[in-house]
């Protein structure tokens, strides 16, 4: 049951999504469509209390009620950036707005956009860990929660290999491709900065 429950709340959650957007952007009714996307955690909360009341009635903890902690804390450190990531290709493709600033892809910019997202990871991590301590001690017998305690590991194990890719970024900063690099208009930093301060550059003293 709590499977098939982890699969109706992934279906679930895209299905709320895209009726959100469809509503907020292409019908034009902003109100209802925001409703649908605040639906979404509820999904989370069904989850967490179908697994509660599964281990209340006796089952024996498992690998499904470890996936269970995984999934709810994966939604919780990554699902509001997926969806604030699709909300401004929606707002851009049927609302008008200006194309969402795509996240940077060489250099030290690179390198704190993917520790930004590995912070996702660690609050997943952090909030399954915490729900997987709670069964534990709601259960509270070491002979059927090894494999609850078992998920935490895996947990702080998944994040650690995408903290260490994350640190990659930082260690070897990937470079622009000639061609790209090339391609940006040298500028004189000197003459940058006048323009931020408005002050006036060496070619506008010329002119005078």
């Amino acid at each position: 049951m709590i499977v098939a429950l982890i699969i109706v709340c992934e279906v679930g959650f895209w299905v709320l999504l895209a009726a959100g957007l469809f509503f907020r952007y292409v019908l034009r009714m902003r109100r209802t469509g925001l409703g649908m996307l605040l639906l979404e955690p509820l999904l989370e909360v069904v989850l967490l209390v179908a697994t509660a009341i599964d281990l209340k009635n006796g089952a024996d903890p498992s690998w499904k009620h470890g996936l269970a902690a995984l999934y709810i804390g994966y939604t919780v450190g990554h699902g509001h950036r997926t969806v604030k990531w699709l909300d401004g290709h929606a707002a851009h493709r049927f609302g008008g707005a200006a194309p969402p600033v795509k996240p940077p892809r060489y250099g030290m910019a690179r390198a704190r956009h993917e520790g930004r997202v590995w912070l996702g990871s660690v609050v997943g991590a952090a909030v399954a860990s915490v729900l997987l301590l709670i069964a534990v001690w709601y259960v509270d017998d070491p002979s059927r929660t090894g494999s609850l305690e078992s998920w935490i590991f895996t947990a702080w194990r998944a994040a650690g290999i995408h903290g260490l890719v994350a640190l990659s970024y930082a260690i070897w900063p990937k470079k622009a491709p000639r061609e790209e690099a090339s391609a940006l208009p040298a500028r004189d930093p000197e003459h940058v900065t006048d323009v931020l301060v408005g002050r006036p550059g060496q070619d506008e003293k010329q002119v005078r």
